[in-house]
């Protein structure tokens, strides 16, 4: 009886400790990272809209989310980029042009740029993105993603101590489109 008192005791500190804000908080991007593109023209930081941006695999082929195996939303469909948007103040997308008192970016942290979610355990190093320009004024491209493209968000204090080194990890990939 002692040996199940001592158990149930253990069990529910290790259960109390859970709860205590800060020791193993979740947050709203648990399992998810991002990956942002600036894309723009030489000499102008404005991003070029209505571009087909796409994750590609090394063939150049299209990469499906089978089964939600790389992107924990649209399950079966090509990884695409979307344009970051802005909401107002009751969080309702703002159309093109609209304007609200407390309008905002609905992702923060992407700003005016293109944006995948994909899960944590995404093999960026194994993928690419291509751009294409259905209007053709620009030429296609296709750049090699890397590990340190994808934005983690929640991550702990340890992992953040240990990426002061290197590169810098939360900036938007930066491509740079040619004229045709």
């Amino acid at each position: 009886m002692k040996k199940l008192l001592l158990l149930f005791v253990i069990l529910f500190g290790i259960s109390a400790k859970a709860q205590i804000p800060g020791s193993s908080m979740h947050c709203g991007y648990d399992f998810t990272s991002y990956l942002v593109l600036h894309i723009h023209e030489q000499g102008n930081e404005d991003n070029i809209k209505n571009l087909k941006v796409t994750v590609v695999d090394s063939l150049g082929r299209d990469l499906i989310n089978v089964n939600n195996m790389y992107s924990w939303s649209n399950a079966n469909k090509p990884l695409e980029f979307s344009l970051n948007y802005k909401i107002d103040d009751n969080n309702k997308r703002l159309t093109e042009g609209a304007t609200a008192t407390k309008e905002r970016w609905f992702f923060p942290f992407a700003k005016d740029n293109y944006l995948l979610s994909v899960a944590n355990t995404f093999k960026a190093d194994n993928f690419s993105v291509k751009v294409e320009d259905t209007t053709g004024t620009y030429k296609p491209v296709t750049i090699q993603l890397y590990a340190y493209n994808m934005y983690v968000l929640c991550s702990n204090e340890s992992r953040d101590a240990a990426m002061k080194f290197g590169r810098k990890m939360n900036k938007p990939l930066e491509i740079v489109l040619e004229k045709q």
